[in-house]
């Protein structure tokens, strides 16, 4: 990358971090609260303004962050959790903190959703649950939650939401979706009454519907996107 392109790209990812914020709003995975981010380079990450991410306006300025310090003024406390995911795991490049209500419900049972269909194959029958509900506002706390996820691409948070991690803006969007679309389906064999235990998809047919290529965060990107005012096709 040449020293004229940095500037360009690192403007593209902000204008992306902005639309995850308000696509995560319009899917109904976040409300007044949540948070999403991405990394800047081994130091640094940036995170969205401290506002509902569905208000989240045309061109507002994202917050830079230090990977590892005292978080700056006016940046949330749960913001921390990014902060760890991105000093302990150099495959994340992108973090959300959402409240997607079908997965809510099942934490408040101490429940996280089972490997039932092909979007849920991205996490397997392995989501970890985090099972304290106060908020969470310490650096121990957060880094014990991040050594919790360990290297899965999310974690359930009883009665408090996800953290979803990923590679990119655009695979952490999908991420988010396909989870919830798993606790979607989750609730509605539980209620359906069907054995919970049966149905699920066994090691082999996890593997070969964990697929990431044929553009799928791609197309999911679009999807979760297109209308929004700074979308570029």
């Amino acid at each position: 990358m040449s020293g004229a392109q940095a500037p360009l790209i690192l403007a593209d990812q902000q204008r992306k971090l902005r639309m995850a914020a308000r696509a995560l709003s319009r899917a109904g995975l976040v409300h007044a609260f949540g948070h999403c981010s991405f990394r800047e380079n081994e130091d640094y990450f940036w995170v969205g303004p401290s506002m509902p991410l569905g208000c989240v306006p045309v061109g507002a300025e994202n917050q830079r962050v230090p990977v590892r310090g005292p978080l700056p003024d006016g940046v949330l406390g749960e913001v921390r959790i990014h902060q760890y995911l991105y000093a302990s795991r150099p495959d994340v490049n992108a973090v959300g903190r959402i409240m997607p209500p079908a997965v809510m419900a099942l934490s408040t049972q101490g429940l996280t959703p089972r490997c039932r269909h092909g979007l849920s194959a991205y996490f397997a029958n392995d989501i970890p649950l985090w099972r304290d509900p106060r908020l969470l506002r310490n650096d121990d706390a957060a880094k014990a939650l991040v050594e919790l996820m360990a290297e899965r691409p999310a974690l359930v948070m009883r009665g408090n939401g996800v953290v979803v991690a990923a590679a990119s803006l655009e695979e952490m969007l999908s991420y988010a979706w396909f989870l919830e679309d798993t606790a979607r389906l989750e609730l509605q064999i539980r209620a359906a009454n069907f054995a919970p235990e049966q149905g699920c998809l066994d090691k082999d047919e996890i593997r070969d519907r964990h697929v990431t290529t044929g553009n799928v965060f791609g197309r999911m990107w679009q999807y979760l996107t297109l209308g929004d005012p700074e979308y570029v096709a």
